[in-house]
């Protein structure tokens, strides 16, 4: 039994460890609360069993769930933490760890079986912590009546809770490391620059960082279509009449229309999700590589990186592999290429894809079309965080995983989310189901995840992941594969054609 500040909780030893699930940080963000910031939970008398995993947060399909399986109860409780520690004692003072997971700004849950996090907890001696936060329309969606960004809000409580409670599950408060990949390191990048957040973490990792951030002139508008598909206006009032869980079909309908609003949103509308933080100005005052550069967090230490072949999941999900046509390729080039002395957004025209030609002469349609979509969405923005950190006079460590995937006769590479299953260990849950084809892990991929996970844990205990900071001149990179080694960065083509290129707030186009 831990106390914590609202009342009592029980959780249950396994493997070793003690598992706390579903205990809330904020109260439910339903009736006079929906689409408000989250509010401080109500206390409860006696000992609350904190069993079972809290309801997910509503939220669109996706192929999250084509991958794994959510087993969780239904309620309005969604804003919950988990925690796993070795010993639940105040005097044990152990680093924490806090995951924030991914899935577009539109999917996700903590207790989906991907994200067990026994074996970083056992692993690393150390205590971790997952949680919820809104997603979609409730969390990202630009509304009148509400504050921005409130899934990153959710995360800001979730982050207070620690500070306020940790201690009791045995972890020290004063060493705390946020992680998260895709969209969970698109708001680990987000944190950095939230002056809310400030204090609440001294150490933080984001796997492949999402560029798309939004103005939020843009922002406005994406919701005013949202809305629109309900025949409502984009404000609290108005969405408040739906349902929380049906709400979600709202934005679903959008995402096959998006190419519609090409002249309005840019390279948004070629993307997955109409969900992104938006630069409102308050909540999040300043785009991450903006913030960092100005040096928000030059005291946070940081890890950042990618995968080798980021978007070829999302070729394979989409049925595109082996598909890709020479228009196709020229479409992307023109779509997500920068443009020379660029704002933030994509170059829009020739510029791209006359650059990528040139820098890459040999290459077929399909490399050219996978190689300007990782570059644009996830490689580019990932090395351009660190080196903004590193220009606000910050540390950064940069990554690349280049082991490739073993599903499919090694078709996917290292793709987008394989740095999940290999982290968590967890090859036969979610998307380890995918890439690891259902038959597990082997010696190799059991001998990679264990020096990731080992170079994440140690830094979130002493600061070092095992390999030199980056600097702009030696460009130092840890290179995760079979034979791990530390190189210069692996990318130089396609780091000097985006060298100029400014990321941030995406504008509203026209």
């Amino acid at each position: 039994m831990v106390r914590t500040h609202a009342g009592a909780v029980r959780g249950r030893r396994e493997d070793g460890l003690v598992v706390f699930r579903g205990i809330p940080f904020a109260e439910p963000p339903v009736g006079d609360a929906r689409f408000a910031a989250p509010r401080p939970v109500t206390a409860w008398d006696g000992t609350r069993d904190a069993f079972a995993f809290g309801p997910p947060p509503p939220q669109e399909s996706g192929f999250q769930g084509r991958t794994g399986v959510i087993d969780a109860p239904m309620g309005d409780d969604w804003l919950t933490v988990n925690v796993w520690t070795p010993d639940p004692d105040p005097a044990a003072r152990r680093p924490v760890m806090v995951w924030i997971y991914g899935g577009a700004y539109k999917l996700g849950h903590s207790g989906s079986p991907g994200y067990d996090a026994r074996r970083i907890a056992r692993d690393g001696d150390l205590v971790v912590v997952t949680l919820n936060y809104r997603l979609g329309v409730e969390g990202f969606a630009r509304i009148d009546g509400a504050p921005a960004n409130r899934g990153l809000l959710d995360q800001v409580a979730a982050l207070e809770w620690v500070r306020e409670n940790i201690a009791a599950f045995g972890g020290d408060p004063g060493r705390v490391t946020v992680f998260g990949e895709s969209a969970g390191a698109g708001s680990v990048a987000s944190l950095l620059a939230m002056p809310s957040a400030a204090g609440l973490f001294g150490r933080a990792i984001a796997q492949s960082v999402p560029g798309p951030f939004f103005s939020d002139d843009l922002a406005r508008d994406i919701a005013a279509a949202i809305a629109a598909e309900a025949g409502l206006r984009p404000t609290a009032a108005d969405l408040s009449s739906v349902d929380p869980r049906r709400l979600t079909a709202v934005g679903e309908a959008l995402g096959p229309k998006m190419r519609e609003f090409e002249d309005r949103w840019g390279m948004v509308a070629h993307t997955l999700t109409a969900f992104s933080p938006v630069v409102d100005g308050e909540v999040l005052p300043t785009a991450p590589w903006q913030a960092l550069a100005a040096g928000s967090a030059r005291d946070v230490e940081l890890i950042v990186g990618h995968t080798r072949n980021e978007y070829r999941l999302f070729a394979a999900l989409g049925g595109q592999l082996g598909t890709i046509t020479d228009e196709q390729a020229t479409a992307a080039l023109r779509t997500f290429g920068p443009g020379p002395g660029m704002g933030p957004g994509p170059g829009f025209g020739a510029d791209g894809e006359r650059a990528y030609r040139a820098a890459f002469p040999d290459a077929s349609p399909e490399e050219l079309y996978e190689w300007v979509h990782s570059d644009a969405v996830f490689r580019m923005p990932s090395l351009r965080l660190a080196e903004a950190q590193i220009a606000g006079g910050g540390r950064a460590h940069v990554y690349e995983l280049a082991w490739p995937a073993p599903a499919y006769g090694g078709a996917l590479g290292a793709c987008h989310g394989l740095d999940i299953p290999l982290l968590f260990g967890t090859f036969a849950a979610d998307l380890g189901l995918m890439l690891f084809a259902g038959v597990g892990s082997s010696p190799e991929a059991e001998a990679v995840s264990s020096r990731f996970r080992t170079a994440w844990t140690a830094f979130a205990t002493t600061g070092d992941p095992g390999w030199p900071a980056y600097d702009t001149e030696r460009r130092p990179t840890q290179v995760f594969d079979t034979e791990s080694v530390v190189t210069a960065y692996p990318h130089e083509t396609s780091r000097r054609l985006w060298e100029h290129h400014d990321f941030g707030a995406l504008p509203l186009m026209g």
